[in-house]
This record gives structure tokens, sequence and C-alpha cells, in this order.
């Protein structure tokens, strides 16, 4: 699904004026009916992480810590069945999985007179039965399942979607009888920045030449468009030559404007490929 600049522009600013939780999901879906769900729903996911890292400074001061450590101790101890980190969170709008972050840390260093490992603060976010205080855990339990844009929960989903999708591309290619050799192929040659998928024999798409396929399963907004430029697709283009990018999820049409230079945008698996033997056959 593809948009014009100024209807994501419209959908942006929506979200800028919602809490990130699963109501507002709701709402931006009867504003916005005529956009597929999974655009929606990555659309708010990047619009909240841009939020959260314009804000991310100021919840990491000292004194903000310190605040919220010490809100979180005394509302527990009037009421620890309550979700006191979750509506901490909500609060002062920071992610409920980021919140639950700063108090365990917080409460490690206080625990071991020392500053904990971020190994061992990851382990027990993704499994908060490893904490030492049973309350601690429940809270932190309670802003990870409540969290729909950040949080080792979420890590897991976009992970096996982004996995999901490069299995359904790769399904699409053998469909197609196109030979091509995938990342871990390529990785075990000793690339090391890679597509998705290299064709072995180029194809033709919309008139244009492509040597390989990289699968984004998100919506492709300026930002994220940019720094995957940046990062990996020009990279991309300099060693393989030209190539496709599809964003299962839609993205900005303004920003397919590389075609000429060998970069072309797609939301979809293209359907008119044509194959070099397939032009060869017509001559």
């Amino acid at each position: 699904m593809k948009l014009s600049k100024a209807h994501y522009e419209e959908i942006a600013r929506f979200l800028g004026h919602v809490q990130p939780t699963r109501q507002s999901l709701r709402r931006l879906k009867e504003r916005f009916p005529s956009q597929s769900q999974s655009t929606l729903l990555s659309i708010f996911s990047q619009e909240y992480q841009k939020q959260i890292k314009r804000t991310h400074a100021k919840h990491h001061t000292a004194e903000a810590i310190e605040t919220y450590y010490q809100r979180y101790r005394s509302r527990v101890m009037k009421n620890a069945a309550a979700p006191v980190l979750l509506e901490l969170a909500n609060e002062v709008d920071f992610a409920p999985s980021l919140m639950a972050r700063i108090v365990l840390e917080r409460f490690l260093q206080e625990q071991e007179q020392g500053i904990p490992s971020k190994t061992l603060i990851n382990s027990m976010l993704r499994d908060p039965s490893q904490i030492p205080d049973g309350v601690l855990a429940n809270q932190v339990y309670q802003c990870t399942v409540n969290d729909c844009c950040y949080g080792p929960l979420v890590d897991c989903i976009k992970h096996a979607i982004g996995h999901e999708h490069e299995v359904l591309l790769r399904e699409m290619l053998l469909k197609k009888n196109l030979s091509f050799l995938a990342e871990d192929q390529l990785r075990a040659k000793g690339y090391d920045k890679t597509p998705d998928f290299i064709l072995e024999v180029p194809v033709a798409v919309e008139g244009h030449i492509i040597h390989w396929i990289e699968s984004k399963a998100s919506f492709g907004d300026e930002s994220s468009h940019q720094s995957y430029l940046q990062d990996q697709f020009w990279s991309y283009w300099n060693r393989f030559g030209p190539g496709l990018v599809i964003y299962w999820y839609g993205f900005i049409e303004e920003l397919d404007c590389h075609r000429e230079r060998g970069i072309l945008l797609k939301d979809c698996f293209p359907t008119d490929i044509v194959t070099l033997r397939h032009s060869m056959a017509q001559h």
C-alpha cells in the first residue's frame, strides 16, 4: 500500500495527539478505515519510537531515575497488586518496557551495590521470574505484555514477522524458477553486508534490471528509508548493482525516486518479472 506524503503526514499528526495504547490503535483504524491494519500498525509503532527517541534523554537523568524509583517504591508499598510501573510509564509518557528497565536497573544497583550488567538486565526482562523480588517481577511482566512497541515480547514478534516475509519471498522466487543466493549462503562466502536474496541471473521489473531483492516487513517512512539507504541499500548497489526493496506494509510513494539510479521500491512481489530466458525466447 503506497501512501502520498500528505496522507502519511495526516496519519502521523493524528498519532501525535494520542497515547500509544491498543485503544489508540482502534481509534486509528476507525479514523483511516481505507488503510490496511498492518500498515497502520507499522506507522503507529514507528511514530511512537520516534517520539521515545526524542524524549529518551530526559527520562535517563539521575534525578528522573531516582524520582521514578522512589515513586514506584512508595506506591507499591500502598498497593503491590496495582499495575504501578505501567501507570507510572503512562503518566510520564514513556514506554512501559523502558520504564521497567530503568526501575529494575536501579533496584539491582541497590541490591548488588554496583552497576548490573546489560546481559543480566536483558535476561531478567525476558524472563521476569529471575528477578529476586516477586512484586517487581510481576510489575515488569505487566509492562512487557502491555507494551505494543517496545520490549522483549515485541522484539520476538518483529523478528518472527521479518523471518516470515523472507520465507514468503523465498517461496515466490522458487515458484518463478529464479535461481538465487540467500543471505546465509552469502555470509558463508565471506560477504558482510548482504541483501536477503541475490539473483544469480538478473531480471527486469517495470523496465529496470534487478540483481538483488531486500525484504522489509515494515512501512517505508522517510526516516527509516533514509537510514536504510545509507546503511544498507547503497552498499548493496555498490557491490551487486541495481536492486529491488519490498516494503510489505507500504511506503511513502515520493520515496521511490531512485529508480533511474538503480533502487526500486515495491509494496508486494512484482507480477511482471521479465527473465533473460523469457526475453531471449521472444527475440
